[in-house]
C-alpha cells in the first residue's frame, strides 16, 4: 500500500506539472513546424541517445570490474537499453538504476557488488554533471539577467558540488565509526571505490571524459530537437542551460522526469530570454527521444534471456 501510495503521488505531481507547464503551449504550432527535415533531426538525436547510452556502458563496465561485477560491453550495453525502458516507467532514473542492479545481482555478481557498481556509476555521472554546470558557469550567469535564476543556479551546482566532494572524501574522514554503521560502512566503500577510480593514472581521465560526455551528448539530443522545429536556441546556449534541467530532473518526485523537466526547461528558457514556450517545446521533442529509446529498451527486455529464465543466468567476464 505504501509503494502504491508514492507511486500514485509520483504521478500526480507529473500530472500537476505537466498541466501547468502546458497550458499555453500551443501544440497545432508545434506540429506544424514538424516537417521532413524535422525527422533527419530527431533520428539524428535518436542515434545520439543510443550512443549516450553506449558511452554510459562503457563506464559501467570499468566502475563494475572495480566494485567485483564484471561486465563485458555488450552485456552493459544491453542492461543500460533496458533500464532506459524502466526509466520512463518508473520515477526518475531510480527504475532503470533498480533495474540494472537486479540484473547484474541475478547474473551471479551478487547484490553487494551490483548495488556498489550502480551506485558508484551512478555518483560518479552527478558529480560530473555538477563539474559541467560549474565550468559553464560564467557564461550561465552572462545569459541569465534573472537575479533569482542566477542565484537558483548558484546554489543548485553548490549543493550538487558539495554533495559530491562530501562522498568522495568520505573515506578520508578520521571517524572509525563510519565503518561500523551499516549504512555509513557502505557509502564509506562507495567512495573508496570512487575516489579510486577517478583518480586512477590509467582510467581516471578515461572515465573523468566519458562521463562529461555523457551530459554533452544529452545536449546534443536537446541541440538536435531544437534544430527540428527551429527554436531559438544555439548549441552553446543549449549546454548552459540543460545540464542544470538535468540535475532537476534527478530528482525523484515524477514518473521519468515528464512534467518536472518540461516546467524546468521552460524556466531556464525564460530566464535565457528564449521564450518559454520554446523551453516546452524542446523539452518535449527530448522526452520523445528518450521514450522511443526506452520503448526499444523493452524489446529488448521482452526478448532477453533474464527475463525467459527462471534461474540464474552466467555474467559474461570479459578477458
Amino acid at each position: 500500500m505504501r509503494r502504491f501510495l508514492l507511486s500514485a503521488a509520483k504521478i500526480l505531481v507529473s500530472a500537476a506539472l505537466l498541466y501547468f507547464a502546458l497550458r499555453e503551449t500551443n501544440f497545432a504550432d508545434l506540429t506544424a513546424r514538424l516537417n521532413l527535415e524535422s525527422a533527419g533531426w530527431l533520428a539524428l538525436a535518436l542515434v545520439v541517445a543510443v550512443l549516450q547510452i553506449f558511452v554510459g556502458a562503457l563506464r559501467w563496465r570499468v566502475v563494475g570490474a572495480d566494485c567485483g561485477a564484471p561486465l563485458s560491453t555488450m552485456r552493459a550495453m544491453r542492461y543500460n537499453m533496458i533500464g532506459s525502458f524502466f526509466n520512463q516507467t518508473l520515477p526518475s532514473a531510480i527504475g532503470g538504476d533498480a533495474m540494472r542492479l537486479w540484473l547484474v545481482a541475478r547474473a551471479g555478481a551478487g547484490w553487494r557488488a551490483a548495488t556498489y557498481s550502480v551506485f558508484v556509476d551512478r555518483a560518479i555521472g552527478l558529480i560530473a554533471l555538477a563539474v559541467l554546470i560549474l565550468v559553464t558557469l560564467p557564461w550561465s550567469l552572462n545569459l541569465i539577467a534573472n537575479p533569482e535564476g542566477r542565484l537558483g543556479l548558484v546554489l543548485l551546482d553548490l549543493a550538487a558540488l558539495t554533495a559530491g566532494l562530501v562522498f568522495l572524501l568520505l573515506h578520508l574522514l578520521p571517524f572509525e565509526l563510519l565503518t561500523r554503521i551499516w549504512a555509513t560502512r557502505h557509502f564509506y566503500t562507495c567512495s573508496q571505490i570512487a575516489s579510486r577510480i577517478l583518480f586512477r593514472r590509467g582510467n581516471g581521465p578515461i572515465i573523468t571524459v566519458a562521463s562529461l560526455l555523457i551530459h554533452v551528448l544529452a545536449v546534443t539530443i536537446a541541440w538536435c530537437v531544437a534544430r527540428a522545429i527551429d527554436a531559438p536556441a544555439e548549441f552553446g546556449q543549449l549546454l548552459q542551460l540543460i545540464p542544470p534541467v538535468m540535475l532537476i530532473t534527478m530528482i525523484p518526485i515524477s514518473i521519468a522526469g515528464w512534467g518536472l523537466r518540461e516546467a524546468s526547461m521552460g524556466l531556464a528558457f525564460s530566464y535565457a530570454g528564449l521564450g518559454s514556450s520554446e523551453g516546452v517545446n524542446v523539452s518535449l521533442l527530448f522526452g520523445a527521444v528518450y521514450f522511443v529509446v526506452g520503448a526499444i529498451g523493452g524489446l529488448i527486455w521482452v526478448v532477453s534471456a533474464e527475463k525467459a529464465a527462471k534461474g540464474d543466468v552466467a555474467i559474461d567476464v570479459p578477458e
